[in-house]
């Protein structure tokens, strides 16, 4: 199996270290396709001659084509590549508010997945949401899926009007949970706490509470009531949470967002 790499900003660069990371592609089988010469310390063991800078008939020998450009280049790159494609080509997006619909139009190629990946990908610690046309089979849904998974964890949905959702999640999610630290930081260093101890704190925080939640069964209202005893600090915090109706907030943000996701995607 061959993979181009079309596109080699950070999101190339993520699936091409992921793919070699993971063993799940050889070097020899990675092709990328990027309008500006890439940096040997980029390369990440992908043989130089696999490097393009224009179209070539040899990228396109690829089984799967991996879209990594900004949205606002894609009519351009599709009038470049359309003639080098086929019919069994599968065209893998990471481009936000393109639609499978204007791809298949202007690539005049049917397989089409498009997906929704957020930052953690560039640890191995992402969560990506994807959908495809109905025409990729399951072999072809199944190793498109490894190939994403090298990257983190992922979800397939059916309806393609949910990466607006998964967009106003786990896209943005990240910047949600930063914004919450950062707000928390900033609590610690009022309260007496250097900005390095402050950041520490908060940090290993969050850490252990993810990694306590994912290895059990508990709900997060069971942490919630494992912590905040009654009449404790805890409880006095979520009272203002609670008085402040900050759960009614983050909804409201996250369907701004998501409002947003859909306006883009027009």
């Amino acid at each position: 199996m061959k993979i181009a790499i079309i596109g080699f900003g950070n999101m190339g660069q993520t699936y091409a270290n992921s793919f070699m990371s993971s063993g799940f592609v050889g070097a020899s089988d990675i092709l990328v396709l990027n309008k500006m010469a890439v940096d040997e310390k980029y390369s990440f063991g992908i043989d130089a001659v696999n490097f393009f800078t224009e179209p070539n008939p040899k990228i396109f020998e690829s089984d799967i084509l991996i879209l990594a450009v900004k949205p606002q280049d894609f009519k351009q790159l599709a009038v470049e590549i359309k003639p080098f494609l086929n019919p069994e080509h599968v065209v893998l997006s990471v481009m936000a508010g393109i639609s499978i619909e204007a791809m298949q139009r202007e690539l005049g190629v049917a397989k089409i997945v498009r997906s929704m990946p957020n930052i953690p990908t560039q640890i191995g610690e992402g969560m990506t949401v994807f959908c495809a046309s109905n025409v990729v089979d399951r072999k072809e849904l199944f190793i498109v899926q490894n190939l994403i998974n090298t990257t983190g964890k992922s979800i397939y949905i059916e309806k393609e009007e949910m990466l607006n959702a998964a967009t106003a999640v786990s896209g943005s999610g990240p910047a949600y949970v930063f914004y919450f630290m950062q707000a928390m930081i900033a609590s610690a260093v009022t309260l007496g706490f250097s900005p390095s101890e402050a950041e520490f704190l908060v940090s290993q925080t969050f850490s252990g509470s993810v990694q306590l939640q994912n290895r059990s069964k508990l709900s997060n209202e069971d942490w919630i009531q494992r912590v905040a005893s009654k009449g404790g600090t805890t409880e006095a915090a979520l009272s203002v949470f609670n008085k402040e109706l900050l759960q009614e907030i983050i909804r409201e943000g996250i369907a701004a967002a998501n409002t947003r996701a859909v306006a883009l995607g027009l």
